[in-house]
């Protein structure tokens, strides 16, 4: 019954939410099979995907990405959301190459705290990991493994063993930073990866605006980029006309059962679809 509700209450935020750097909701169906979200067709690709390619992105770029994702938890995080799942696989790219996160599996909203174990391990926050009560801070810790990331080619906590390894790399806190990196996003980085909840920004007395107001950041004018009126760092090859999969893996559909009819014995579990 949990995934019930959790399908359920993934609805009702995506329903809610309007913000130019999340995936839109335009509307929700079932057949006797299956559950069904229709979406914004964002046709740029993962930017899992083009890290890849990538490695590594130049500091100006992690710096747009991350600025852009700044500005979609800030309004999260004014509709009491945590959104519980920040990775480059949950970041896509528009055909102009802004961002849109998508997936709101892990999302929930929370006006204060939870203590759910979920998420991506790479990306947890230690108050996650030790099961204590955490609130919406824990975003703010996952945007700073994701430019941490952006910036090296993989997550700073990351061991090739179990998830175990992982969580007491997380817990014990060990980061080093490469040389390479520029000092202001070592000193970013620092404050959001940090297991002090009394010193993580975001989490602080200025809350969105201490993260946005970063020497990392300076150049960013944040109204702008809400407008989309900045440049991307890179326009995915996205072909003219509509439904241009290209960028994205290809995953084949003809076996999956599509407009099923018949009894339908948990319609009313899913009664708003």
């Amino acid at each position: 019954m949990k995934q019930v509700e959790h399908t359920n209450d993934e609805r009702r935020m995506l329903q809610r939410v309007k913000h130019p750097f999340l995936v839109t909701l335009w509307g929700t169906f079932q057949d006797s099979k299956n559950l069904y979200m229709v979406m914004d067709f964002v046709e740029g690709g993962e930017l899992f995907s083009l890290l890849r390619k990538s490695q590594r992105f130049p500091n100006p770029v992690a710096k747009f990405y991350a600025a852009e994702v700044t500005l979609a938890l800030e309004y999260l995080h004014s509709q009491q959301i945590i959104y519980r799942d920040l990775k480059p696989e949950n970041l896509l790219l528009d055909r102009h190459g802004h961002l849109k996160i998508t997936d709101f599996g892990f999302a929930k909203e929370v006006p204060d705290i939870t203590w759910t174990l979920c998420g991506t391990p790479d990306y947890l926050a230690p108050e996650v990991v030790s099961s204590k009560g955490y609130n919406k801070s824990v975003d703010w810790w996952s945007l700073g493994i994701l430019i941490f990331e952006m910036l090296c080619g993989f997550t700073p906590f990351w061991d090739s063993g179990s998830p175990v390894k992982i969580y007491e790399n997380i817990l014990r806190g060990k980061i080093k930073y490469p040389p390479y990196m520029h000092p202001d996003a070592v000193d970013l980085l620092s404050q959001l990866i940090t297991p002090d909840l009394t010193k993580r920004l975001g989490n602080l007395h200025g809350g969105s605006e201490d993260v946005k107001r970063h020497p990392w950041f300076a150049e960013v004018t944040w109204d702008r980029l809400l407008r989309k009126d900045i440049d991307a760092p890179y326009v995915p090859p996205v072909r003219a006309g509509m439904g241009d999969a290209s960028q994205f893996d290809r995953y084949p559909e003809d076996h999956e059962p599509y407009g099923c009819t018949g009894e339908d014995p948990y319609a009313d579990l899913f009664s708003e679809f």
